[in-house]
């Protein structure tokens, strides 16, 4: 089956009202899509740490179990950290959805397939990793649901989202690491961010 889903469209509704959200944006065009939908204080784009980003949002979401974590990553960026799906379903965060937006195609280095074109059911592959909650849409009509399960539904979540392979304009965070993690800090942490952890 063609997937018919505009990526942008799909990241926009997932992180529409947001609220406070603490949300994890994979390389490439996941950051590109995230910022799109609105930058935001508490969004962490990750600049070339490829295969990291569900298990930076696995740390977040051990370390405040009360707050709600989203990873928004690419199909690309997750085959290369397949481990980390291992990892979540051991550690079964409550509070953790894993959201990959897969358009079977490396987008960063020139739209080559990536093993998703080829049936590799990355949903499949979380469920058998103990992540009971995984699923796979193609549809536009399950996109909203998903806002329910994100912010208020035990997990942890997997969801494969089938998405067009189409190029769009790029849409840049901020380039400078430094500041991407001390704004991301101050409004997670609010005054104690600048409270070094020796001193707290």
């Amino acid at each position: 089956m063609k997937a018919t889903l505009g990526r942008r469209n799909v990241v926009k509704e997932l992180l529409k009202e947001r609220m406070n959200l603490l949300v994890v944006a994979g390389l490439g065009s996941t950051s590109w899509d995230v910022t799109a939908a609105g930058d935001a204080d508490l969004s962490f784009p990750t600049w070339g740490a490829m295969g990291q980003a569900a298990m930076l949002g696995l740390g977040l979401a051990l370390a405040q179990p009360k707050r709600r974590v989203l990873v928004v990553t690419g199909d690309g960026e997750m085959l290369m950290g397949l481990g980390s799906l291992a990892t979540i379903g051991v550690q079964q965060p409550k509070n953790l959805t894993v959201v990959v937006i897969d358009n079977e195609r490396y987008g960063e280095t020139g739209m080559q397939a990536t093993h998703t074109a080829s049936g590799v059911d990355l949903a499949a592959v979380a469920k058998a990793c103990g992540i009971r909650s995984s699923q796979l849409v193609s549809s536009l009509k399950k996109i909203s649901p998903l806002r329910k399960i994100i912010h208020a539904t035990p997990g942890p979540h997997f969801v494969q989202i089938k998405v067009k392979a189409e190029k769009v304009p790029l849409v840049l965070p901020p380039k400078d690491g430094v500041l991407l993690k001390a704004r991301f800090r101050r409004a997670l942490l609010g005054g104690s961010a600048d409270v070094l952890p020796q001193e707290a």
